[in-house]
């Protein structure tokens, strides 16, 4: 394809990666204030975030396999439809088991545009070329990441006058509708991708099964285990034990299961590639190293700091400005050289040094050293995300790059479903041992209340004791000061637990084989090694006629009166 070519069929992809992102990131900065406003808890806003990573996380692996036995451009227009149309139910919401749900739906129509984006990539532009095209993403990344949050702060701050019961910020899951639609369209028009070869699909029913139950299991446990008020169950007790044995055996049998059918979810052979095992490792760590924390960057902001949503969502700019700057940067570095390991090394460092730095922070920390340390860490996620993608892309058969490029995105949303659901109960469980150790100055603080303003002590009591998820920003002033301190050191300690996940990333990644990346698409590839295919099978036809000829011709009877001289000279001619 030409470079003319390939923009136009990248065009529909585009804007439907703009849709994800938009319809993704416009919550994040008003999550917290979404939560409040449906009566959810800490476990609410928890499990708010876990229920898509989860549903995107078991459905990658099947939009992948998918992607290699049918038609992928009518693949990624279902899996847009499932995710826009999610959302603007959620945007309805009046319970947080309304938006839960919603949200499962949204993260089965987000797996799947997560995994056929880089496998349809692979099928026009080569890993070698597939850098200098990353500007493009990264400018839709830029506008949908960076735009989001600001745009979902202004809408649920100045949007409650449009809906019946003032809440603003449902907008933001009706937002990305009129671009879904848009994104169809041009989908249908502009991308073409080439034909697979026929072949008889056959659907891992039983692994989908095994696999959903598996994760979703073990994810609940984490979810719903500790020693808060709003844990259901102590971490060593009677329920733990049941539920991870049971997740442990589902996933064994998966693993059985994977190793005798016909089509895999998840090939096991795959992790007889070298690349391939290692990029998955990296994957799991980063997903939770990375997922896991920033999630809560945001409530950081709301929660510690007191800002807005639309505050949080300028506030954040950083962590995504370097994850967009450095990743263009480093796509077009790649193309130019063809060097990639360095880069992805390096962002690992990065990585680890910025959520060992976010661990440090307080309510109170100096405003611009948190941007300095969430930029490094952007930069670092930019620098290594995207990358393993591509070198194991660059190393499996061309075949089965679908299932391979799912596993890697299946396997980091594993680790950041296990990293949201894991580092959320941490935080559920250290808060209330840190409002423990402010047990005095909180029972202080509201003595004076009750003395100064006796309503907004009961307003602050009935809120507090119902265990819904507060905002300190509207707290009365004697109290705020209390959580955000609460909040800043319980986020803080959410990031130092991350940072030591950080560290597998880089030893795996240092590991990794230093391939050179391949200068053709998928289909180039796959014509190729048919051709060499072809090109062995012949030689080897060849050679077996040939030897075929030789025996024959050894076999022949000596004519009479020849002897040993005329034998001799039939090998000295042939040879």
């Amino acid at each position: 394809m030409s470079h003319r070519q390939v923009l136009e069929a990248l065009s529909g992809l585009l804007l439907g990666m703009f849709v994800s992102m938009i319809a993704n990131t416009v919550v994040s900065t008003s999550m917290p204030t979404i939560v409040h406003d449906i009566n959810g808890t800490q476990s609410d806003y928890t499990w708010v975030i876990t229920a898509a990573l989860l549903a995107t996380t078991v459905s990658t692996p099947i939009w992948g396999k998918l992607a290699d036995l049918m038609n992928r451009k009518l693949l990624m227009q279902l899996s847009l439809i499932i995710f826009v149309a999610s959302s603007a139910i959620a945007g309805f919401s009046t319970s947080p088991e309304m938006l839960i749900t919603m949200r499962v739906f949204q993260g089965l129509g987000g797996g799947g545009m997560a995994a056929l984006s880089q496998i349809i990539m692979a099928d026009i532009i080569s890993p070698r070329d597939r850098g200098k095209y990353m500007g493009l993403f990264g400018a839709v990344m830029a506008v949908g990441t960076v735009g989001g949050p600001l745009l979902g702060g202004v809408i649920a701050d100045h949007m409650g006058g449009f809906t019946p019961d003032g809440m603003g910020w449902r907008w933001n899951f009706f937002v990305s509708v009129p671009f879904a639609i848009a994104a169809l369209i041009l989908l249908q028009k502009t991308l073409h991708l080439p034909k697979l070869e026929k072949r008889k699909v056959s659907i891992d029913y039983i692994g989908i099964v095994l696999l959903g139950s598996g994760v979703s299991l073990l994810l609940i446990w984490v979810s719903m285990a500790g020693s808060s008020k709003t844990s259901s169950f102590a971490w060593a007790s009677p329920q733990t034990a049941w539920m991870t044995s049971v997740a442990a055996v589902l996933l064994i049998a998966f693993v059985f299961v994977e190793l005798k059918v016909k089509e895999p979810l998840i090939d096991m052979h795959l992790f007889q590639n070298r690349t391939f095992t290692l990029s998955v490792v990296a994957s799991i760590s980063v997903g939770l190293a990375m997922f896991g924390s920033s999630v809560y960057l945001s409530q950081y902001m709301i929660m510690a700091r007191g800002a807005t949503a639309t505050m949080a969502g300028i506030m954040t700019i950083p962590m995504m400005a370097g994850l967009l700057v450095i990743s263009t940067v480093v796509g077009g570095a790649i193309t130019r050289t063809g060097k990639w390991k360095s880069y992805v090394v390096i962002g690992s460092v990065l990585l680890t040094g910025s959520l060992f730095a976010l661990g440090t922070i307080h309510y109170d920390t100096n405003y611009w050293l948190v941007a300095i340390y969430m930029f490094i860490m952007g930069a670092g996620v930019g620098m290594v995300m995207q990358n393993l993608v591509l070198v194991v892309q660059n190393a499996v058969n061309p075949r089965e790059m679908g299932v391979a490029s799912s596993a890697v995105t299946f396997f980091r949303s594993l680790g950041g479903t296990i990293g949201v659901s894991w580092l959320g109960a941490m935080l559920a469980n250290k808060i209330p041992s840190l409002l423990g150790d402010k047990e005095w100055e909180l029972k202080s603080a509201m003595g004076e209340l009750a003395k100064t303003d006796p309503s907004a002590l009961a307003a602050f009591t009935k809120e507090y004791q119902s265990g819904q998820l507060p905002t300190p920003a509207s707290m009365p002033e004697i109290i705020r000061p209390i959580f955000e301190w609460v909040y800043g050191d319980g986020i803080a300690h959410v990031f130092l637990l991350a940072a030591p996940l950080a560290i597998v990333t880089l030893v795996a990644v240092i590991f990794l084989p230093n391939l050179p990346l391949s200068n053709q698409t998928r289909t180039e590839r796959a014509e190729s090694e048919k051709e060499a295919a072809l090109a062995a099978a012949t030689v080897v036809a060849d050679a077996g006629a040939e030897q075929q000829v030789l025996e024959g011709t050894q076999a022949e009877p000596a004519p009479s009166g020849a002897g040993d001289t005329t034998t001799g000279g039939r090998h000295g001619q042939r040879d």
